[in-house]
């Protein structure tokens, strides 16, 4: 199976492991020295981020717009009417994300949402598109769906 855990627990609001200050000891790196590029966050990452910002009520859902594909758009505009994710106090925060590939191209992603001492799971799925770049095609949040048109 290839189910890969890609994030554990982070809390908002923590300072990075390394400051850059080059007025503490230890100072700058020395010149020539080569500095390797920071890792770039990865999809699932970025997706995830955005659609809890969206379901809290932190950003609208429009900026999703050009981020999704098919459904997706109706169906997060359609989660975040009901605001499953405003909390009042404690900001919802993704805790940890895993993902599984089913074919290349193709991400279908799961993360764990807190908020305070509540859980909350959230799946989404992500497709690269001809331009290279990764679109939102579908997302659940805690098993609640949007009705299909044809469901009566």
């Amino acid at each position: 199976m290839n189910k890969v855990m890609t994030r554990t627990r982070r809390t908002p609001g923590t300072r990075p492991p390394v400051r850059q200050d080059t007025r503490r000891p230890g100072g700058p790196a020395p010149r020539g020295a080569l500095r390797t590029p920071p890792p770039q966050p990865r999809p699932t990452d970025l997706f995830a981020d955005r659609l809890v910002e969206v379901l809290s009520g932190r950003r609208p859902v429009h900026c999703m717009l050009r981020h999704t594909a098919g459904r997706a758009y109706d169906e997060l505009a359609w989660l975040a009417e009901r605001g499953p994710l405003r909390t009042r106090g404690t900001r919802p925060f993704v805790r940890d994300i895993g993902y599984y590939v089913p074919r290349p191209g193709v991400v279908e992603a799961f993360a764990r949402i807190g908020a305070g001492d509540r859980l909350r799971a959230m799946a989404f799925r992500l497709e690269q598109g001809k331009d290279l770049r990764w679109r939102c095609t579908a997302v659940e949040l805690g098993g609640t769906r949007m009705p299909h048109p044809t469901d009566d």
